[in-house]
C-alpha cells in the first residue's frame, strides 16, 4: 500500500474514508492532538459510551484503548467497530483479568457481592458485574446501590477510595491502579505548585490519596473542562494524562494550563493511548481492520450492566 505523501493528504483521506464508510470517529481526551481535531466527538468514557450508543453510523472508529472500543461493540453488536492499534491496552484492564475476578467471587460467595466495575476493564469483567461506572458517574451510581449490599469495586483502588470519601459508603476494593496516574506524587505536584503559588490544582480521581489531598478539585476529564472554563484562576495545574491539555487549551484558551509533572518527567503520556496515530486511523478506516469481536454470550452479559449505567446516569 502506497504511503500517503503529507499530513494534509492524510487528513483529507481520513475525511473521505469517513464519508465513504459511513463512519463516526470517536476519540478519548487522551488521544494525540491531530486525532482529537479530526474526531466527530472527543470526550471521557461516559460521553463516549453515550455517543457510541446513539450513533447511526455503520462503522465506529474508536480512538482510545481496547476496552473502550470493546464497550462500543458490546452496545452496538450490529456495527463494525475498529481500533487503530489492536495492542492499545490499559494497565487497569490488565490488573483485573476476568478469570481472576471469577475465582475471587467464587471464593467469597458468602459476601454476596454487588460488583461495580469501573469501565476500564475487559468485557469478561463487565460480564461478571452488576453495574459499570466511570469516573464521572461513580459517586452518583454508588449512592443508588441498595444499602444492604456489599459492594466490590474493581479494578481501580484509587477511584474506589475517592468514591468512599465522597459517599461514606463502605466498599471492598480490588488492588488495581492506572500506571500513569500513580506516577504523580505529592512531591512532584508540590514542586510545580511552588513555581506557580497562585495556581489551582485539578486532579483525576485515579490519582493517589496524597495527590488528591493537594487538589482544589478532583473530577473526571469531562468535568475538568467545566472547571477550567469557570475557574477564576489564571494558572491551572492539570493532573492527568497529558493529552487532556490539548482539549483544554482549545476550550479554555484564556487560561495558562500547566501539565502536572511526575517525579520522572514533566509529561504524563499513556503509552497505550499514544499508540493510536493518524496513519493507523487512516488504515483502519481503509481496511476496516483491526475489528473488535467477542463471544456473543459474553457480549450479552456485559451489555446489561452498561445499559444499567446509562439509564441510572440520566
Amino acid at each position: 500500500m502506497a504511503t500517503i505523501a503529507s499530513p494534509i493528504d492524510l487528513e483529507s483521506e481520513i475525511k473521505r474514508l469517513r464519508k465513504e464508510r459511513s463512519a463516526i470517529i470517536l476519540a478519548h481526551n487522551y488521544q494525540v492532538g491531530p486525532i482529537q481535531d479530526i474526531a466527530d466527538y472527543v470526550g471521557d468514557s461516559l460521553g463516549l459510551a453515550y455517543k457510541a450508543k446513539e450513533t447511526d453510523a455503520e462503522v465506529i472508529a474508536f480512538c482510545g484503548v481496547h476496552f473502550m472500543a470493546e464497550t462500543a461493540k458490546i452496545i452496538n453488536p450490529e456495527k463494525t467497530v475498529v481500533l487503530p492499534d489492536k495492542d492499545a491496552g490499559c494497565s487497569l484492564e490488565q490488573a483485573c483479568p476476568g478469570p481472576a475476578l471469577e475465582r475471587y467471587l467464587e471464593e467469597h460467595k458468602d459476601k454476596n457481592y454487588y460488583v461495580m466495575a469501573y469501565i476500564n476493564c475487559s468485557a469478561a469483567v463487565k460480564a461478571l458485574s452488576d453495574l459499570i461506572c466511570t469516573s464521572g458517574n461513580a459517586v452518583k451510581l454508588v449512592e443508588q446501590v441498595p444499602k444492604d449490599r456489599n459492594i466490590l469495586f474493581v479494578p481501580d483502588q484509587n477511584l474506589g477510595a475517592w468514591v468512599i470519601e465522597k459517599t461514606g459508603r463502605k466498599m471492598d476494593l480490588w488492588e488495581g491502579a492506572c500506571y500513569v496516574h500513580v506516577e504523580f506524587t505529592r512531591d512532584s505536584i508540590s514542586g510545580i505548585k511552588e513555581e506557580h503559588p497562585d495556581a489551582v490544582v485539578v486532579a483525576h480521581p485515579e490519582c493517589t490519596y496524597s495527590v488528591r489531598m493537594l487538589a482544589d478539585e478532583v473530577c473526571s476529564t469531562e468535568k475538568m473542562v467545566t472547571f477550567c472554563k469557570n475557574s477564576k484562576a489564571k494558572n491551572i495545574i492539570v493532573v492527568t494524562e497529558s493529552g487532556m491539555i490539548h482539549r483544554l487549551r482549545k476550550e479554555a484558551p484564556d487560561k495558562n494550563l500547566i501539565a502536572g509533572p511526575t517525579d520522572k518527567c514533566n509529561c504524563s503520556d499513556c503509552r497505550y493511548m499514544k499508540m493510536n496515530t493518524m496513519e493507523k486511523l487512516h488504515d483502519c478506516l481503509l481496511n476496516l481492520s483491526p475489528q473488535v469481536t467477542m463471544d456473543e454470550e459474553v457480549r450479552k452479559r456485559a451489555e446489561e450492566p452498561i445499559l444499567r449505567m446509562l439509564e441510572m446516569s440520566k
